[in-house]
């Protein structure tokens, strides 16, 4: 195995250690993995629900808002269409169980058995007969411009929510929420369907406090560089929580040109002015525009100090020298803390805001981690935020299956929510029934969730028993196909088999066939067209390789590591040509894996405030890999087969930094020319981690590579 060891700027580092107050070896993390940027740092640092974006950076949000708060005062309908994975049935959930307690009507319609992904013609039938008057789609929707036409002919709005890229043409669709379609609004595109849902749900908790369409001027005047020669006045000019403008003039004291300025013009349009401490503000106006000088300003300490208390009788500067938010501020400091203290404050005022917020976030991480979202910016907040509502166990629908996958009582990673959670929830989407996930986050009666729960994890029981039998059924056919392209690709045609389990076999082939980059499985259950699943490792993204057949695929998505994508029956022999020479194209001389590793850990490092380093850089997952760490001069003291003997798992004890650490490496055993003893001085490139058992934990280490010393 190879690895590698970025170079880190020592000027950089020491930035970071001091305007951050980090650790020299957190700052140095961050170095090399090129988090260097103020709003990049932001989201690795803090996990506050006022770090969320406000929904109405989208520009359709408002819209959006306005026509579900009109089908509620009507006493409309909602139909709401969602997708059938774990991501789909989330979104659903959560938008279904807002809508209700809103007190709207509402239906939810999922695909079942083999229907295809995405709104469909039989779907908008459905609809029409259940007399719904506004449709919404999450997950999906973007591509469906025929059915949008269709529920529009009827009079039947439709509002679309998804995160997957849009076709040629748009639906005409009444409001479009989606962080990928050109001019969102949206800064942030790889948001989970799920992730932009509770956007939406945010939106229209705002939309019913007084706070709605509050428009303002946040201000804040100092003496200019030349004291008592000029005054810098900064403005943000702010809409439900946006700041839509951002103006900062330095004055020259009474000879102010009010014809150029665009702070004068802004102060001129009759909006709010608040302030932190009115009559300091208004001294420094006076010295710029005059004494006679009228300028109504709101004051905010009252309100300030009554939602955040800590706050109490500090001055902004004060208020700065202490701010979080100042640290990640581009020059005007006090103005952004002043922001943040206003952002703050309406959010937290209004515990369905902030509070009852974070408590839809467990949905949010489990969408977000299912479907493979970079985490990254937002959704590191969100999945944070998520693992610990996961694990307050407050969700009581998910206690018992929880309970069963052995994730109550601890912390979670969103490893574990990937590996034990999200599978049993898409379980039920990928056997044709998911509905049964979708009942289960949704229900409300004991009797009913102890059922469901049970008949979820007899279909995750079905779906891996389904999934072995496809696999021994196919295992021949992936060699043979990886011999036919000269080990550089896997393509597996499985004819009938169900469409729920090619994710499945395509992550089954990459696990079993070590030395292919890529895999693609094809199946054909409704006769008419064609599913695939892509699985690939580091190196080949799938997202990018699939659009390589854009022209010929009805459509396809995904991420790096994971995609899928559908065509016409009639397009197979052209998919199959076009496959052929794109992978003839794809380099794999050197497919050995090559690790990135964060930081060479000295003895004195290798303690257990590591760990805290560690758990520092979570949540890990795609985009965010886990911490790689490289140590010299380390001993084993004690090596124990591990388990079955013919997957050559060992346990070690390891001595490093005068402490002897428990390590597991996996298939240590297989690897060619391994031969390690007690006594033995080695190189090593490790993780490391809490391991929780019988409500213990400690920390061990998981070995990715050693090499002896001499």
């Amino acid at each position: 195995m190879k690895y590698e060891i970025n170079r880190t700027s020592p000027e950089v580092v020491r930035r970071l250690t001091e305007r951050y107050n980090l650790d020299f070896l957190s700052a140095n993390i961050l170095c090399r993995r090129g988090i260097t940027r103020a709003e990049d740092i932001r989201f690795y640092l803090e996990c506050g629900v006022n770090e969320l974006r406000s929904p109405f950076l989208f520009c359709d949000m408002e819209e959006a808002v306005e026509r579900i708060l009109s089908a509620h005062e009507e006493g409309q309908k909602v139909a709401i269409f969602g997708d059938r994975d774990a991501d789909g049935i989330t979104s659903s959930a959560l938008l279904s169980q807002e809508l209700s307690d809103m007190g709207l009507e509402v239906t939810v319609h999922l695909p079942q058995g083999d229907e295809p992904y995405g709104l469909t013609m039989d779907a908008v039938e459905k609809i029409k007969a259940e007399g719904a008057s506004l449709v919404i789609t999450v997950d999906n929707g973007i591509t469906c411009t025929d059915e949008v036409d269709a529920l529009n002919r009827a009079g039947i709005d439709t509002i679309v929510v998804d995160h997957h890229i849009a076709g040629e043409q748009l639906p005409d669709a009444l409001a479009i929420i989606n962080p990928k379609v050109p001019q969102s609004g949206y800064p942030f595109e790889h948001l989970a369907g799920v992730a932009v849902t509770a956007k939406l749900v945010w939106a229209l908790r705002f939309a019913r406090t007084p706070l709605y369409k509050s428009h303002v001027i946040l201000l804040h005047a100092e003496p200019g560089p030349g004291e008592d020669t000029t005054t810098v006045v900064q403005a943000y000019e702010v809409y439900n929580l946006v700041v839509r403008d951002r103006i900062v003039e330095e004055l020259p004291n009474r000879a102010i040109d009010f014809e150029r300025s665009r702070l004068v013009r802004l102060l001129m349009r009759g909006l709010p002015i608040m302030v932190l401490d009115r009559e300091r503000e208004l001294k420094q106006l006076r010295a710029a525009f005059g004494p006679s000088v009228d300028i109504s300003l709101v004051e905010l300490r009252g309100e300030l100090e009554s939602v955040i208390p800590r706050i109490n009788g500090k001055s902004l500067v004060d208020l700065t020298a202490q701010s979080r938010a100042a640290l990640y501020a581009d020059g005007h400091a006090e103005m952004e803390t002043l922001l943040s203290l206003f952002n703050s404050c309406c959010i937290y005022k209004y515990p369905e805001l902030s509070r009852g917020y974070v408590k839809l976030m467990d949905l949010v991480a489990i969408g977000t981690i299912a479907d493979i979202m970079p985490l990254v910016d937002e959704n590191r907040v969100m999945v944070r935020l998520g693992l610990r509502q996961l694990a307050s166990g407050e969700r009581g629908n998910l206690v018992q299956l929880m309970s069963a996958q052995n994730l109550l009582g601890h912390a979670l990673s969103a490893q574990d929510v990937g590996w034990y959670l999200s599978p049993v929830i898409n379980a039920s989407g990928r056997l044709g029934c998911p509905e049964v996930a979708y009942r289960l986050l949704t229900e409300t009666d004991e009797k009913e969730i102890y059922d469901l729960t049970n008949r979820l994890l007899e279909l995750n029981r079905q779906r891996q028993k389904m999934g072995e039998e496809a696999w021994s059924g196919a295992s021949r056919a992936a060699k043979a196909s990886l011999e036919s392209f000269g080990s550089k690709f896997i393509l597996l045609d499985t004819g009938d088999t169900p469409r729920g389990l090619t994710g499945a076999l395509a992550n089954r082939a990459l696990k079993e066939f070590s030395q292919t980059p890529a895999v693609i499985v094809l199946s054909q259950s409704d006769g008419v067209r064609l599913s695939g699943s892509m699985r690939s490792r580091e190196g080949l993204n799938c997202r990018e390789f699939l659009s390589r057949f854009a022209g010929i695929l009805e459509d396809y998505g995904g991420h790096r590591g994971a995609g899928g994508f559908s065509l016409e029956d009639g397009r197979k022999s052209d998919f199959l040509r076009a496959l052929d020479e794109e992978v003839m194209k794809l380099d794999v001389a050197d497919q050995e894996r090559q690790l990135t590793v964060d930081a060479l850990i000295s003895p004195q490092d290798m303690n257990q405030n590591l760990i805290r380093v560690v758990e520092r850089f979570e949540p890990y997952g795609e985009a965010s890999a886990p911490l790689t760490f490289l140590y010299t001069g380390a001993k084993i003291t004690d090596i124990t087969n591990l388990g079955d003997p013919t997957k050559g798992h060992v346990r070690l004890s390891v001595q490093m930094g005068g402490n002897i650490w428990p390590a597991l490496w996996w298939g240590a055993r297989r690897i060619e020319g391994w031969d390690y003893s007690p006594g033995d001085v080695i190189k090593l490139v490790f993780r490391l981690s809490r391991n929780y058992y019988k409500g213990l934990d400690k920390v061990q280490l998981t070995v990715l590579d050693a090499q002896k010393e001499a």
